[in-house]
């Protein structure tokens, strides 16, 4: 890894001080020993792929119910296996599934890239996001916004809870502090927990909102990408997008809302409920491998 640059270094004393916050260190504690034992279950010592693939099957249900779309997950499963084809005309809520399973699969080829270039990583998740929501489904996504953030009036108007989404004038700024943050997180210096670089930039992300459409997909799927790449969960098991959905959505929504506010009281309450589902999400990856082992996905 490489070494922290100044501001990089800087940076990281800032999310030390966010460590220090009542409850985060423990929590972030929590999911580091949970990630541990996960990583030596017994089923992983050789069906990571298998158990890794049901990881995504449930990432992307999980990702889709946040968004509304709440499907069994035993079709999710068949839709991604191509035991089911998927249907010629997408209402809203597949398209929704679509965009998080393709957003979710996408998380596998871009654990490498997210450490070294994390803008290139959030631009390919988006256009995996976004590329089912194109045309008429959902008010017609154009093209021509897969993959990059918001331009001249170009507006969002998901997560309005957490009040207007910042002008495009101010979404490259964010973003680039959004990369500085992520690299300094990859670095050799760092010592702030993977649980909460992730669970930073997943809030950045929807606080932002960059794009158009599809911003919670691809906070929830870059979360799940650097909670592989930091080394909280190296074997790509776990389902942090499961944890969020088992703390139920009134209160993931009001703790991203709380973040948003800036203050160290709502910051905090999201890295600890955040940091709650990382724990959730792991126990879910146990569960996963216990089927695998058994041979009985459910």
């Amino acid at each position: 890894m490489p070494d922290a640059t100044p501001s990089q270094s800087a940076l990281l004393q800032q999310l030390s001080a966010l460590t220090d916050l009542p409850g985060v260190a423990e929590v972030a504690e929590r999911a580091r020993e949970a990630g541990t034992r996960l990583r030596f279950h017994e089923a992983l010592r050789r069906r990571i792929p298998e158990a890794a693939a049901e990881s995504r099957v449930r990432g992307a249900r999980a990702s889709a119910a946040l968004d509304g779309a709440d499907l069994p997950v035993e079709l999710v499963r068949e839709l991604m296996s191509g035991t089911r084809p998927w249907p010629d005309e997408l209402d809203p809520g597949i398209a929704t599934l679509k965009g998080a399973v393709a957003a979710t699969a996408e998380t596998e080829r871009v654990v490498a890239l997210v450490r070294t270039a994390p803008l290139q990583a959030l631009a390919r998740l988006h256009v995996a996001a976004g590329a089912p929501l194109m045309g008429d489904v959902v008010g017609g996504v154009s093209a021509d916004t897969l993959g990059r953030p918001r331009v001249g009036e170009e507006t969002c108007d998901e997560f309005v809870d957490l009040g207007p989404a910042p002008a495009p004038a101010v979404v490259s700024s964010r973003l680039a502090a959004l990369s500085e943050l992520v690299l300094a997180g990859a670095s050799a210096a760092n010592r702030v927990p993977a649980a909460v670089i992730s669970s930073i930039v997943h809030a950045e992300i929807v606080s932002v909102r960059p794009f158009v459409h599809g911003n919670g997909l691809v906070a929830r799927a870059m979360e799940r990408a650097l909670v592989q790449a930091l080394g909280l969960d190296p074997t790509g098991v776990s389902v942090p997008e499961a944890g969020h959905v088992a703390n139920g959505g009134p209160a993931y929504l009001g703790a991203l809302t709380a973040y948003g506010t800036g203050t160290a009281q709502g910051v905090g309450l999201w890295l600890t409920q955040a940091g709650e589902a990382l724990v959730r999400g792991v126990a879910e990856g146990g569960r996963i491998s216990d089927a695998v082992r058994a041979g009985r996905l459910v």
